[in-house]
Parts: structure tokens; C-alpha cells; sequence
């Protein structure tokens, strides 16, 4: 068989291989780091760059990496993307120190954002418009599958070897799918056209500047000069960057793009949905720790029904939307989810463990109603010639969205808990009482703050109009 003369199954074993391997990285590092910063005998502060400079370096190349698939053929881009992140990995188990690894993390990211950029426009190439909801809920099936994986598969290999194997699991896994991505893909097409660069550079410094403020804002104070610092380059670089691209003849990022309601209301929607989610992720663990008093295992198996959910309804949603459209399915999803949050802001010290679970899975089917469909509006509603881009966006969407979703819970938690402690001891209350009733106050207002967002998702979802409705026969 010749390379890439394959058809659109194969393809999506090609690309949910990559995406999985991506995503499960992204799961099971975290679980590492403490043992990571044990055997280097370096700082937390040191160690959790581990992981920063990972996501920094993905979220910073998104669309660069997807105008670069426009450019010059997605299949060449995705295959050099696995090809890094698999030697990558393999650099990262053979790291003699902290700093060598952390160097090694970069490398790897820019494997795996070329593979959650590219993957998606492969698929959307190699499936029919009337299929594509249901390639790209099987793909966020895959990474479902990975998510809810890679706690215990990371639990069980530093149980049994050493953190360094979190990162060689990678090697076989990349290879594999390098391999399958090379006998499968489509070539592509190839467009002459000349590559932004000072945009990309201009564009990678503003993101970078405003997910590295993000990240660190609780930690360093918003108010301080490093962060404020931060923000006023971000600002500064992406206005220069919007002024840029409406200046050259060939931008990086036409802003022509976002005319289109489909494709700028799906795109807020996600970035929305992202927040939403990464507060419940973010907040619930400390909720279970500090709170209901579970152990780690307990709480991780509860947090693991979320993803399985979303495992499960994601292919369902996907197929569905090739039926009927995206738009109703987007702000049901966007709607379950904000019930959830609502559901869980009413929990309390005293409540029981079924309590949290009906929430959690109702934010999973929310969010597997929401994501395939809305994906596929995003990728549906640009030309092929700007599908990579269009991948580069949504993976970026959800990238902030995660780091602000972090970020907003923080601050909000952080500051309401500080505020509750002083008015419930005034009240009389000490001890472990004042720390239950005051963690469980914060942690209700930083769920009503996401769920207000969440709302705002529902009308964005709705707000984008029908354009990406499938014609009836």
C-alpha cells in the first residue's frame, strides 16, 4: 500500500492514536511531579515548570502550527509532530537533571502541538461533512479515554518502577502511531503562499505573556510588576499583532475569519466551556481532601466519572449533529453543565459522596454534549484552506480556558475564604467548624461566578445562528 492512500477509519485510528498518546501525557505528568522533584532534590517552585514550560510552549504554537499545516500539507506537519513528541519522551526518561528536563518538556511540546492543532483538520479532510461530528466525537472519546486513564496508569508505574517510565511509555506508543500515520494520511495539499513570521513571533510573545500572568497571578500577586508587567505585553502584543495582520497581504491569522458568527461565537463558547470545567477539576480535589476527608484514591475515582461520561456520550452528540446541527446540542451541553456547577455549589461539610457523584456525571454528559458538536461547527465553518488554523483555534480555546479557568477559581476561592473565615470567627465559630463552613462558603461562590459564565455560554451557543446546519435531503 502506498503512503497515505488509506481511507477516512484508518485515518481515525492514526489520529485518535496521536491525540491519545498527547492527552494521556498531559493526565499522567502531574501525577509525577512530586516524585520528579524528590529525586532531583529540587523546589516545588522548579519542579511545577515541569509542567509549565510543557503548556506554555502548546498553547504559545497552536495557530502557528496551524497555519504552518495550511501551508505547507498537514499530513508532513502532524508526522513531524510525533516524531518530535515521541523523542521527546524519550529525552525526557534520560534527563540527568531538573533544568535538562524541563529544556526536554519544550521539546516535547512542540510535538504535541503540532499533533492537537493538526489532528483535527486531518480528520476534517478525510471525513465527509456529513460525518463529521462523529470523527471528532470519536476523537474526543480518545481523549475521554486518556484523561480518565492516566491517573491510575501513572499510579501503577510509579508504584512499580520510577517516574522516569511515565515518560518512556511514550516512546513505543509515538512510534506506533507515527508509523500508522505515515502509511495512512492523505498527502495533503500544499499551498505556495508566504508564512507570517513576525506574527508568529509577535503572536507566541503575547500568548505566552498572558498565560504565563494567568498561571502565576495568585501565586505572585495580580498587583505585583511582574504580573502587571506581563499583562501590559500581552495587551501591547496583541493589538500590535490584530494591526499587523490587517496590514499584509498574506497574515497569519485572516481577520476575515471572524466575520464569521459560527466561527467566533463557537470559539468563545469553548474557551467559556474550558473555564467552567477546570474550575469543578481544579477545586473539587481540595473539596474531597480538606472537606469530606477522602482518600486520594476515593477522590480521583470520583473525579474519573466525569471524563467517562464525556468517554461515552461524545461519538453520540457527534453523530447526532451531522443530523440536526450544532447550535441546539452546543447549549444544551453548555446548559447541563451550568446546572451542574449550580448542583455542586450546594454541597456542604455533611454531604454524602452520591451527592458529588450525580453532579460530576451530569457535568460529563454536559460536556459531552457540547464539545463535538461545537468542534464541529468551528472546523465546519472556514474553508479547507484554513482548517488548520481552525484546529490551532479550538485547541488554543481550550488551552486558556483551562489555565483561566485555574486562574479565576484561585482567585475567586482565595479571596471569598479569607473574607468568610474573618465573618464566620466573628460569628463565634472556631476550629474545625470555621474551616469546613468557610472552605465550603468560598468554594460555593467560586462556582456561582463559573456557572454565571457558563450561562454565557449557553448564549453564545445560541447566539451563532444555524449556519452550520446540515441541508435537508
Amino acid at each position: 500500500m502506498t503512503p497515505g492512500a488509506a481511507g477516512k477509519w484508518p485515518t481515525m485510528a492514526a489520529v485518535g492514536l496521536g491525540t491519545f498518546m498527547s492527552a494521556l501525557n498531559a493526565s499522567i505528568v502531574n501525577i509525577a511531579l512530586p516524585y520528579i522533584g524528590t529525586a532531583f532534590q529540587a523546589s516545588l517552585g522548579t519542579t511545577e515548570w515541569v509542567v509549565m514550560a510543557y503548556l506554555l510552549i502548546i498553547s504559545s504554537l497552536l495557530l502557528t502550527f496551524g497555519r504552518l499545516g495550511d501551508i505547507y500539507g498537514h499530513r508532513p506537519l502532524y508526522n513531524l509532530g510525533l516524531f518530535l513528541f515521541a523523542v521527546g519522551s524519550a529525552l525526557c526518561a534520560l534527563a540527568p537533571s531538573i533544568h535538562v528536563l524541563i529544556a526536554c518538556r519544550v521539546f516535547q511540546g512542540l510535538g504535541a502541538g503540532m499533533v492537537m492543532a493538526i489532528g483535527p483538520a486531518v480528520l476534517t479532510a478525510a471525513f465527509p461533512a456529513t460525518e463529521r461530528g462523529k470523527a471528532l466525537g470519536l476523537l474526543g472519546t480518545s481523549v475521554a479515554m486518556a484523561l480518565a486513564l492516566g491517573p491510575t496508569v501513572g499510579g501503577l508505574l510509579l508504584y512499580y518502577f520510577d517516574w522516569r517510565y511515565i515518560f518512556l511509555l511514550n516512546v513505543p506508543i509515538g512510534i506506533t502511531a507515527l508509523f500508522l500515520s505515515w502509511r495512512v494520511l492523505a498527502p495533503g495539499v500544499r499551498r505556495e503562499r508566504p508564512f507570517d513570521l513576525p506574527g508568529s513571533l509577535v503572536l507566541f510573545v503575547a500568548l505566552g505573556s498572558l498565560l504565563l500572568a494567568l498561571s502565576h497571578g495568585q501565586e505572585w500577586g495580580w498587583s505585583t510588576p511582574p504580573v502587571l508587567g506581563l499583562l501590559i505585553l500581552a495587551a501591547a502584543g496583541f493589538a500590535f499583532f490584530i494591526r499587523h495582520q490587517g496590514r499584509i497581504p498574506h497574515p497569519m491569522v485572516p481577520l476575515a475569519l471572524f466575520r464569521n458568527r459560527v466561527f467566533s461565537a463557537a470559539n468563545i463558547s469553548q474557551l467559556l466551556n474550558f473555564i467552567v470545567q477546570y474550575t469543578v477539576v481544579f477545586l473539587l480535589p481540595f473539596y474531597f481532601k480538606e472537606v469530606l476527608r477522602l482518600a486520594p484514591a476515593a477522590g480521583g475515582l470520583l473525579l474519573s466519572s466525569f471524563p467517562l461520561t464525556m468517554m461515552v456520550v461524545a461519538p453520540l452528540a457527534g453523530a447526532l449533529s451531522d443530523r440536526i446541527g450544532s447550535r441546539s446540542l452546543a447549549a444544551l451541553g453548555m446548559g447541563l453543565g451550568t446546572v451542574s456547577l449550580l448542583l455542586l455549589a450546594a454541597l456542604d461539610a455533611g454531604s454524602r459522596t452520591w451527592a458529588v457523584v450525580g453532579p460530576l456525571l451530569l457535568l460529563g454528559l454536559g460536556n459531552g454534549v457540547f464539545q463535538a458538536p461545537n468542534n464541529s461547527a468551528i472546523m465546519g465553518a472556514v474553508p479547507r484552506e484554513h482548517q488548520g488554523l481552525a484546529g490551532g483555534f479550538m485547541a488554543s480555546m481550550r488551552n486558556i480556558g483551562m489555565v483561566m479557568g485555574v486562574a479565576l477559581a484561585g482567585a475567586v476561592f482565595n479571596t471569598r475564604l479569607a473574607a468568610h473565615h474573618a465573618s464566620l470567627h466573628a460569628a463565634g465559630l472556631s476550629g474545625g467548624a470555621l474551616q469546613d463552613r468557610a472552605f465550603v462558603a468560598a468554594l460555593h461562590d467560586a462556582l456561582m461566578v463559573s456557572a454565571g459564565l457558563g450561562l454565557i455560554g449557553v448564549i453564545t451557543s445560541l447566539v451563532r445562528g444555524d449556519g452550520d446546519r446540515p441541508a435537508k435531503a
